[in-house]
């Protein structure tokens, strides 16, 4: 399935239905009066937010979502049919906006959660509302309301409590793949990872986080380099970041240089985004590093205030102790 995080629909939401001009014809009984009834309500048109949904990729391919007109009124004081409302079913974590005026009319994070951006016109009142001690027999009813027009954006963003961000090649996936059950795609070229992926990581018995893994950022990014920021939005909800630094052969002598390259990044993305508390972990100590590198990045990282923690996502080594670090982070957060 492609992973598609913005789409643009137009909705429509259904006219009310017209009132009736009707009165009461029976037997033996002269000037019975109005009795016109109401016209129907038109549908809404409702965007709700399902977990079981991962992408807006549906919308892409069906932009015009459009409610029907409410029934018109009958004779005999009848009400005509309300239609129904069309739902829009999105991902959680979808921004909804008006396009036009660029309000943001919903924010939807929880599994459920609904937003009316298009309400169904009220229908028409028949003559038999009209009817007063002067006016006996009103010959008039009116329209019903029309319905709502918006063009709507959708903005998805994942929900995760831990963003993992770093370099192309750092080992994100591998990392993500070694602490849950997702499965991204992993080989040894920079930009594996091109969409956004999400894992849950169990620690003790039944607590569980959900952790992100961001494809990775490189220097001007923001102008466009790489992949650009496109994904970096997935990352603004998240209460910490894991930051992951590549110490393999061909990259540990600008560790700090690397460090300090994606933060620059964060920062021209979003100020706020590059205050998010970080773990910093130092990865691929499995591969042939001696133990002296990893002590010099270790005590480059400590002079500025920063614990390094060493691991490897492919034997596991180290992974566990990050773990226990991150969780007690998120329960302090």
């Amino acid at each position: 399935m492609r992973f598609i995080d913005e789409a643009k629909i137009y909705v429509n939401s259904g006219d009310g239905g017209k009132g009736c001009v009707s009165f009461r014809r029976e037997k033996h009984i002269s000037r019975g009066g109005p009795n016109g009834g109401d016209g129907g309500k038109g549908g809404d048109v409702v965007v709700i937010a399902s977990k079981s949904h991962r992408t807006l990729l549906d919308l892409k391919f069906r932009q015009h979502h459009m409610a029907k007109r409410g029934g018109q009124g009958g004779s005999n004081n009848k009400t005509g049919r309300s239609s129904p409302d069309v739902e829009v079913v999105v991902p959680v974590g979808t921004i909804v906006k008006d396009i036009e005026t660029g309000e943001v009319l919903a924010d939807l994070t929880t599994d459920g959660q609904r937003c009316v951006v298009a309400g169904g016109g009220i229908g028409g009142r028949g003559n038999a509302r009209f009817a007063t001690s002067t006016n006996r027999a009103p010959r008039y009813a009116q329209e019903g309301e029309k319905g709502e027009e918006r063009h709507i954006g959708l903005e998805l963003k994942l929900l995760a409590d831990v963003g993992i961000v770093g370099l192309p090649n750092a080992g994100k996936s591998t990392f993500i793949s070694r602490v849950s059950a997702a499965r991204p795609k992993i080989a040894d070229y920079p930009f594996t990872t091109l969409t956004p992926n999400l894992g849950v990581v169990r620690y003790g018995d039944f607590d569980t986080f959900v952790i992100a893994d961001i494809p990775g950022l490189i220097k001007g990014a923001h102008e466009g380099q790489g992949l650009g920021t496109k994904f970096l939005r997935h990352i603004e909800r998240t209460m910490l970041l894991l930051h992951l630094i590549d110490i393999s052969i061909d990259s540990h002598s600008s560790n700090w240089e690397d460090f300090n390259s994606i933060n620059n990044e964060l920062t021209l993305f979003s100020p706020l985004l590059a205050e998010k508390p970080q773990i910093v972990a130092l990865n691929k100590i499995d591969l042939s590093v001696a133990s002296d590198e990893v002590k010099k990045q270790i005590n480059i990282f400590k002079k500025h205030g920063i614990k390094l923690f060493p691991v490897s996502a492919v034997t596991g080594e180290g992974v566990d102790t990050l773990i226990k670090e991150i969780v007690k982070t998120l329960q302090i957060l």
